[in-house]
């Protein structure tokens, strides 16, 4: 067990309050560290260094800060086995996925926004003989990222590189339950060469965040969270007129049509339902099959779930992993006990792991529940677990009905063979993310966020620099002013 302090200007940081909080492996319930928690008097000192760097970090070619994003990005890279252990650890997440995602995605982002360094501009606007105009892409100055705890190195990439490289700051809280890597990504930048204050991480709970949302220091928040986080964290944010980003839950449908492939439909569901212990907030957990198809289906997707193996997340041959937390675990007992008292058939799962070691951990078997009805409480809240709802549907129009039927629209897909059908579809699901044929896949080059409760703004892509860049807008005049 080790003790770790915030990060601030490039050093560790104790809190003045001398409160602290756990961090436990959610596999075996061991405590990993204990962390100090930020009290208002650390806020103001991280906005302080925040702010005093970004003045010349703003004033720092954009191809130079680039040029640190892809060092970062590298020793990333150079340093895949120990933080994807970490991760692991951390998060209770197999470590085949923490290998091949959550630290490649990291780098991957870094290298993209690094890369787009140098075109971050405005543009000139020709306003005829006697004048012209530009724009220019000013940095907000210091920005609050807030994490989640399902993929908290990710998520601190997707946040940090697009604010970083627009000329920002950058202040990262971490999910309490996960806090590990956050600190690591910090380490990196700095060996990178990103100079002190300019990626500060602070940790906390509920208060911590509320510090540092309402600083008047902080010019721009962007949060990965529930609904419940994102409607409070908007409210607080209101007061000052803060500008948000808000990556916020869903309860997103896959539609599987009669001409659909489907083994590759059937993998889908799967990926999009127990790949993180169904711990991700795009995830297909309302899974629509054609009628003429659905019986196949069922029975392939049991058959396939039942070789799932369930273990030690840092053994490799581990596919699902342990919930976050026992608290979290519970919840999702809760949901599918809710689901067979609504009369939802049990296909498959529905149970705590408690065998041998699992039974010091927060593991629940994968769950499908099959012949589910709309009105169900799993067919409609979120539940954060490896549960899926599968449902007939008998036509295309019946099935974007059902689909839009949600408070929420982060993602949806379809899978079909036939492309004008696909693209019909997409274009009447109201979700902000959508796949043909595929689940779950976030390449940095996509933007990615939600519609309705599922929040507004998108991370990655080209698009992520409008959401850390104010535009500035320049009227040149080429004549004399004339009197009136």
């Amino acid at each position: 067990m080790i003790s770790r302090p915030n990060f601030i200007a490039g050093q560790d940081w104790s809190a003045n309050s001398l409160a602290s909080f756990e961090d436990r492996n959610p596999a075996t319930g061991a405590l990993l560290a204990t962390l100090d928690i930020a009290d208002a008097a650390t806020i103001d000192a991280a906005v302080a260094a925040a702010t005093a760097a970004q003045r010349d970090w703003a004033a720092t070619p954009a191809a130079a800060r680039g040029r640190i994003l892809l060092r970062a990005a590298a020793l990333l890279r150079e340093n895949l086995p120990a933080l994807a252990r970490l991760e692991s650890q951390d998060t209770g997440r197999p470590i085949s996925e923490t290998i091949a995602v959550d630290v490649i995605s990291g780098a991957e982002c870094l290298e993209y926004f690094g890369g787009l360094a140098g075109t971050i501009a405005g543009e000139a606007i020709d306003l005829g003989p006697t004048a012209f105009g530009y724009t220019r892409r000013e940095p907000i100055g210091v920005v609050a990222a807030i994490g989640a705890w399902n993929y908290p190195l990710q998520i601190a990439c997707w946040k940090a590189a697009p604010a970083l490289v627009c000329g920002n700051a950058v202040i990262f809280k971490p999910a309490p339950q996960t806090p590990l890597t956050a600190l690591e990504l910090a380490r990196i930048f700095q060996q990178a060469g990103l100079p002190d204050g300019l990626f500060n991480v602070v940790n906390g709970l509920g208060e911590t965040g509320r510090h540092l949302v309402e600083h008047p220091g902080i010019g721009k928040i962007s949060l990965t969270g529930s609904v419940a986080t994102g409607k409070a964290v908007a409210a607080l944010a209101a007061a000052s007129l803060k500008r948000v980003t808000l990556e916020l839950g869903g309860k997103s449908p896959i539609i599987i049509c009669d001409d659909a492939d489907i083994e590759s439909a059937v993998n889908a569901a799967m990926l999009g339902n127990f790949y993180s212990a169904g711990e991700i907030c795009s995830n297909g957990t309302r899974v629509f099959v054609h009628r003429s198809i659905y019986d196949r289906f069922l029975d392939a997707l049991m058959a396939k779930t039942r070789t799932l193996t369930i273990g030690d997340p840092l053994d490799p041959a581990t596919q699902i992993g342990a919930l976050i937390s026992p608290e979290h675990m519970e919840k999702v007992l809760a949901h599918i006990e809710a689901g067979k008292a609504a009369g939802a058939r049990l296909a498959a799962g529905g149970n705590r792991c408690t065998t041998g070691a699992l039974a010091q951990g927060s593991f629940v078997e994968p769950t499908i529940f099959a012949d589910c009805t709309d009105g169900m409480s799993i067919a409609q809240e979120e539940i954060f677990g490896p549960v899926m709802a599968v449902f007939p549907f008998d036509t295309d129009a019946e099935a974007i009905t059902r689909a839009n039927a949600t408070q929420y629209g982060l993602s949806a897909a379809v899978f079909t063979t036939t492309l004008a059908r696909a693209h019909t579809m997409i274009a009447q699901l109201k979700a902000g993310t959508c796949w043909i044929n595929q689940y779950n896949i976030t390449p940095v080059e996509l933007p990615f966020g939600g519609m309705k409760q599922s929040g507004y703004g998108r991370e990655n892509s080209r698009t992520a620099l409008d959401a850390y860049t104010e535009t500035k807008s320049v009227y040149v005049a080429l004549t004399p002013v004339l009197g009136f």
